[in-house]
């Protein structure tokens, strides 16, 4: 089997991931603290950067987000377009790109050499996007849209932890299986200019 992957193959699971996180971001919220329920969609980000890599992953990422602000109804609740910038939950929207590919990074890392403690590792690279991009990220939008202090707003967040240790866990145990069973998915793609796409 070839270790390339061709453009065409990349656009299809840039496009096919892109409408995971939008699926799971329709899934039931549970409405908590400053008006950012907690939902789904940090899942499905996590998972897109731990299958798909750094490159495809953040490429999905601003996909979802361009629908998104686009109008279509694809962010928590069914809601659409830029006013959502205006809202609390901001900063973790925004966040969403960055953070599938920091995931992506730290999963293709985990990757290389033995994949005996594969899970773990990605647990870790998905908890790497929360800790890194999204939290701090969420904490900033929380502040200027809810009109909190920096502590306030952190002290906001930190309800959203304990979920994402779990969705973060269910990242590392579904994409190793995935990677186990596609070895190929992170192989580098070459198209006519020689240089792989991520």
């Amino acid at each position: 089997m070839s270790r390339s992957r061709s453009p065409v193959h990349d656009a299809a699971l840039i496009a096919v991931f892109a409408a995971l996180i939008a699926v799971l971001a329709l899934a039931p919220a549970v409405p908590v603290g400053v008006g950012v329920p907690i939902t789904l969609q940090t899942l499905g980000v996590g998972l897109t950067g731990a299958v798909l890599g750094p490159g495809r992953a953040g490429l999905a990422g601003l996909l979802y987000l361009a629908v998104g602000f686009a109008g279509l109804p694809v962010f928590a609740g069914g809601a659409a377009g830029l006013g959502l910038l205006a809202q609390p939950s901001a900063g973790y929207l925004l966040a969403f790109p960055l953070a599938a590919v920091v995931v992506g990074g730290l999963a293709r890392l985990g990757l290389r050499g033995t994949r005996r403690w594969l899970p773990a590792k990605l647990i870790l690279a998905a908890l790497g996007g929360s800790i890194l991009v999204i939290h701090p990220a969420g904490v900033v939008g929380i502040a200027w849209n809810a009109h909190l202090s920096w502590f306030q707003a952190l002290l906001a967040d930190m309800i959203y932890w304990p979920g994402d240790l779990i969705k973060s866990s269910l990242v590392g145990v579904i994409a190793a299986a995935v990677h186990r069973a596609f070895p190929v998915l992170l192989a580098p793609a070459r198209p006519a200019g020689g240089r792989p796409l991520d």
